[in-house]
């Protein structure tokens, strides 16, 4: 059997496939550590900074391995190029056939149950509806995945989906009369088969949940769990572990009830549809009182509030009452169950008891929920998220989150699975140096949050150096005289700086911020201040249609905020500032960062030292790798948040950055620049 690095390396099948080939001694040195993990059964800790070729290193000990091998993204465009770029490549210079599926969430996958029911209502008469429901008709006949990605024609945001996808809380299973054509069903058959599985963080977390005390599962049994852009997993691991009720699936719910009650008023008369109609109308009351008590309670501020004990004893009649109208509408749905069988042919009284047992299901599950997230418990926090929909109304999300799942993820994942490797490329937070003669873990952070430090756990840990010469090739512009973020001149100061910096680079900017409001006022304040060039703001467009933009147009400016941050790939001219509004730290007014920074001092320790800096440390690494994206770029990275200079966290914050070129001076950004330009480089980079 060959081993990795002889495949990656400088007389490997890879090199003599692509021209320009360069083995990389990063790579090299990560794909023996992933092999060793595979092979020995234990966790790997592996920061990859970018260029070192992190896919391919552990991609290809994946497949010598033989064993069966999760691959989790935090992302779907990585799920994508692992699929459809870097095994299809690994394929060919190796000449073998990898035996590799993708699985998504099943939100990404038209269920045909719902298409029917949503299909045979009044609702679909709307003429909202009309044309959506005849694109997907044809669609449905023609494709073999059911991926709702794939239907160019409609947006992923179109109102249909809602109506018309899968979900784990609407899936039958093997009873469900389409089971056999079923898209999850097929998804899940080539999973089964696949030795590689490409799957994301939330789809692994939502299996993960599901195998508790009541064991259950979505993706199949393996060996081994690979996670890339591992520096997710606290907070996508939190969401999968917490218990919400809100607008969205509570009026999924009774949308779906009220066309199964319909339908089988239709199979037998003796079944009054009034009843039905009148728990339904009564769920929907009870529900609006809900939410007003809760509003009125806990607050009408949109975004993240934590709930307390004051609202939390406001909304228990509330609460009494909607879990009463969930009851009477799981109970109705068994006796309408019982009650169709004598009228009703075979195909019809499948297709009704699949739909009423999805309801009575869904209802009593919710009641759980509500009933979770109302009386609270140890450990957990409860919090409130209120938004505006699309139709200008208020909707609400009340969750219950734990506070620290660090023994969840231990006992769960790091104690059964043989074999765990998390790559990405910020998971470090601290230093490997040695300090006052002690070498601490630059991994102690991640460790800490993620159930890692338990003696019994073999984990071993790999820091493997970017290979760009961030030194030559980039710039770290960290200005003293600005005034802080928090001041009110900041924004207008900080602008007239930004515009300096984009007429020194004639454009190719990413000014990215830390909140929406933030965005707004940068974007509003910058187009008065760039008149001559284009400015344009995140949620004018959808995520990608922006990127290709900005990509062709090489001299606009983006303004964005944290979902630029990381996971966007601009390399070459096109961008070549990157401006960073301020230091990244967790919203101190979140719920769950405040209960975490609670949990952290009420054990003796300092929240903001041991939370919120690392945190912002890691953040700050991934939007300063939005610069350097190949060997031959070139551009400058702004800091404009004085804290970096003025407290004593700055020092070790900037520590943590590559080694680019530091200046205080915008005299010496320009220079560096015009060096640049002097030399070729913007000419060569516009290739790359």
């Amino acid at each position: 059997m060959p081993r990795a690095v002889s495949l990656l390396g400088p007389d490997g099948p890879l090199a003599k496939l692509m021209a320009g080939y360069e083995a990389r001694p990063g790579q090299l040195e990560m794909a023996e550590a992933v092999e060793r993990a595979l092979e020995e059964d234990h966790t790997l800790l592996c920061e990859a900074g970018t260029g070192t070729g992190k896919t391919l290193a552990y991609l290809i000990p994946a497949i010598l391995s033989g064993k069966k091998i999760i691959i989790s993204t935090a992302t779907r465009a990585l799920q994508t190029q692992i699929f459809e770029r870097d095994l299809p490549l690994i394929e060919r210079a190796m000449g073998i056939t990898v035996e590799a599926s993708v699985m998504k969430g099943l939100g990404n996958y038209l269920c045909r149950r719902r298409h029917r029911d949503f299909a045979m209502s009044a609702e679909a008469l709307r003429p909202r509806y009309a044309t959506a429901l005849n694109t997907l008709g044809s669609w449905i006949d023609e494709t073999d995945s059911g991926d709702i990605a794939e239907l160019a024609a409609l947006s992923e945001a179109a109102p249909i989906w809602r109506e018309t996808v899968s979900g784990s809380d609407t899936r039958v299973g093997p009873d469900c009369a389409y089971y056999g054509d079923c898209f999850v069903t097929r998804m899940k058959r080539e999973a089964e088969s696949a030795r590689i599985v490409i799957v994301n963080h939330h789809l692994f977390f939502a299996d993960l949940a599901l195998r508790g005390p009541h064991p259950g599962h979505v993706i199949p049994d393996y060996d081994a769990v690979i996670f890339d852009e591992a520096h997710r997993l606290e907070d996508i691991a939190t969401d999968f572990f917490s218990s919400r009720l809100g607008t969205r699936r509570l009026d999924k719910l009774l949308n779906d009830a009220e066309r199964a009650f319909a339908f089988a008023d239709g199979i037998d008369s003796s079944v009054g549809s009034y009843s039905g109609g009148q728990l339904i109308r009564s769920a929907r009351t009870a529900s609006e009182a809900f939410e007003h008590v809760l509003f009125e309670s806990g607050g009408a501020v949109t975004g993240r509030v934590a709930v307390d004990e004051k609202t939390t004893l406001a909304l228990t009649p509330s609460w009494y009452a909607l879990d009463s109208a969930l009851e009477g509408v799981a109970a109705y749905a068994a006796v309408v169950r019982g009650k169709g069988s004598d009228s009703a042919d075979a195909k019809e009284l499948r297709a009704l008891t699949d739909a009423l047992d999805v309801v009575s299901r869904r209802a009593s599950t919710l009641r759980d929920d509500l009933r979770i997230i109302v009386e609270g418990a140890p450990g957990r926090v409860t919090w409130l998220e209120r938004n505006r929909r699309d139709d200008g109304k208020s909707s609400f999300q009340l969750s219950s989150s734990p506070v620290d799942i660090s023994s969840l993820l231990e006992e769960r994942l790091f104690d059964l699975v043989p074999a765990c490797i998390l790559t990405s490329a910020t998971l470090a937070s601290g230093s490997s140096k040695p300090k006052d003669g002690k070498a601490k873990s630059p991994y102690r952070f991640l460790r800490s949050r993620l159930g890692l430090t338990s003696e019994h756990l073999d984990v071993r840990e790999l820091i493997v150096e970017s290979p760009f010469d961030f030194a030559t090739h980039a710039m770290l512009y960290t200005p003293d005289d600005l005034p802080p973020p928090n001041h009110s001149d900041f924004t207008e100061l900080a602008t007239q700086r930004i515009a300096d910096l984009v007429r020194m680079t004639d454009g190719g900017c990413f000014v990215l911020t830390t909140s929406l409001r933030s965005m707004r006022a940068f974007h509003q304040s910058l187009q008065l201040a760039l008149p001559e060039r284009s400015v344009t703001v995140q949620g004018s467009a959808p995520k990608n249609a922006l990127i290709s933009a900005f990509r062709a147009a090489e001299d606009s400016v983006l303004v964005a905020t944290m979902s630029f941050w990381e996971g966007v790939d601009v390399p070459g001219r096109a961008l070549r500032l990157v401006v960073l509004e301020k230091l990244p730290f967790p919203v101190p007014s979140d719920p769950i960062v405040q209960a975490r920074g609670k949990a952290i001092e009420e054990e003796g320790g300092n929240a903001f030292m041991e939370f919120h800096v690392p945190t912002a440390k890691i953040t700050l690494k991934q939007g300063f790798g939005r610069l350097i994206r190949s060997r031959v770029d070139v551009g400058v990275v702004a800091l404009l948040d004085d804290r970096v200079h003025r407290r004593s966290y700055g020092k070790s914050i900037l520590r943590g950055l590559p080694p680019a070129r530091r200046t205080l001076r915008l005299e010496e950004v320009d220079e560096f620049w015009k060096s640049h330009l002097a030399a070729g480089d913007d000419t060569r980079i516009a290739d790359s």
